[in-house]
């Protein structure tokens, strides 16, 4: 993390941000077509995810050229400087599309040995921006800053936990959901990244998911983190970039859901 101080990675996160947020905002709710990425099944893509990953490759190109580059939309650039950007554009192309607010911009910046250490959830329709550094976590909200911190809560039975989809999980991942999901008091779905950033502000208890991407996930890390939280694979293992993923606010919450969620860890 010491070459962290080398540069202003935040302020550098905070400029792909704001970039992201002028390609995607006119873009919401304007009728864009809607393309099919996947050779099988159903993966949405917009102009808005292309064009806001190819803003942010403009600003990295410019400003750290030799960092290296993973994004959902144009893959892998090389780089040379052990540093890593993770950008998923719009992560929620669904709701992008659908006209809800609860997709978000997400840049992370990974250090060699694999560890997150900056994080952004950027929600321009809100005017939210979340961002995760080894110095906290904060969230900007119509030019006023404010310290994330999460919740309290330590009985699942309490608890507002969410997932996406419920539907995309395998049959033995939607088991042990499902046994979380009869035992927490709030249950709620759809928010995508969103859902990491509102247990960082302390709303939402518990956020557990599978079949993540890297760039889904290295922006999570560093704000959930950052905010007092604690993140996880479904072993209880610290989590990595990719797959199953849990975040819970307190350490007695996360061991009562890693009850269920061992039974379907890969």
């Amino acid at each position: 993390m010491r070459a962290l101080l080398d540069f202003d990675a935040v302020g550098v996160a905070t400029m792909m941000a704001d970039a992201a947020r002028a390609v995607t905002l006119p873009l919401f709710r304007a009728g864009v077509f809607v393309d099919n990425k996947a050779s099988r099944g159903y993966d949405p893509v917009t102009e808005a995810d292309r064009a806001a990953e190819r803003a942010m490759r403009d600003i990295l190109a410019r400003l750290r050229p030799d960092d290296a580059i993973v994004g959902e939309e144009y893959g892998v650039t090389e780089g040379c400087s052990g540093w890593t950007w993770y950008l998923d554009p719009v992560d929620g192309t669904r709701a992008f599309v659908a006209g809800l607010p609860v997709w978000t911009s997400l840049i992370g910046l990974v250090c060699a040995d694999g560890d997150p250490v900056v994080g952004v959830i950027d929600q321009p329709i809100l005017d939210q921006r979340y961002v995760g550094s080894p110095h906290g976590a904060t969230l900007t909200e119509r030019d006023t800053e404010s310290a994330l911190c999460v919740s309290t809560c330590s009985d699942l039975r309490e608890a507002v936990i969410s997932t996406t989809d419920p539907f995309i999980l395998s049959p033995a991942e939607q088991g042990a959901w499902t046994h979380l999901r009869h035992t927490a008091r709030i249950t709620r779905y759809g928010l995508d990244a969103f859902a990491y950033a509102r247990l960082a502000g302390g709303t939402i208890d518990l956020v557990a998911e599978a079949g993540l991407q890297p760039y889904d996930m290295a922006a999570l890390l560093p704000v959930v983190r950052g905010a007092g939280g604690l993140a996880c694979d479904w072993r209880g293992q610290p989590a990595k970039l990719g797959d199953q993923l849990v975040c819970a606010a307190t350490p007695e919450l996360l061991d009562q859901a890693l009850l269920s969620l061992r039974r379907a860890a890969c």
